[in-house]
């Protein structure tokens, strides 16, 4: 990540950038900066899964951080039934490696990022972290703070998720 475009992907309100998107294999990460989290693009009907992180005031993807011996698959998978309750269909697909620069110590660090479909919704209970979940068609507002860096890589990830002829994203 040491070179990136003069101008970010997307950007937030708190400074934060995304600053590179690099399609490839989950076996082969960057090795410029860490990859400490992994993020999910979960699918259902047209509408990609965010969940309302308490902490953070906003609407994110599913995911978090990769714990000790943990593979980036293992983090998002857990991370995904943690936040949401919410179980894909399948195998999810690696989309690639997200590169930011995070506010506001302009820590540089990437993300993997999965995403896959789920033919069911779950139900969903609030817990300590999460409040509340919404199936998002990226095009009505949702109420409250979204973060707009995980908006441009839930919109990277709809092309990556293979869907059958007549499916609603196709």
């Amino acid at each position: 990540m040491t070179e990136y475009a003069a101008e970010p992907l997307a950007a937030d309100s708190r400074g934060n950038l995304l600053v590179s998107f690099t399609p490839g294999r989950e076996d082969s990460p960057p090795r410029d900066a860490p990859v400490p989290v992994a993020l999910v693009a979960l699918w259902h009907g047209g509408c990609v899964l965010m969940v309302h992180d308490r902490y953070r005031a906003s609407w994110e993807l599913p995911g978090g951080g990769i714990e000790p011996g943990e593979s980036a698959r293992e983090a998002v998978v857990r991370e995904l039934f943690e936040e949401s309750r919410q179980v894909p269909d399948g195998v999810l697909r690696f989309v690639g490696h997200a590169g930011f620069v995070l506010a506001p110590d302009q820590r540089r660090e990437y993300a993997a990022l999965f995403a896959g479909d789920a033919a069911v919704r779950r139900d969903f209970e609030p817990n300590d972290e999460i409040s509340a979940l919404r199936w998002w068609d990226l095009r009505s507002p949702l109420p409250g703070r979204v973060a707009l860096l995980d908006v441009h890589l839930a919109r990277l990830s709809r092309e990556s998720v293979p869907r059958p002829a007549g499916h609603p994203l196709t």
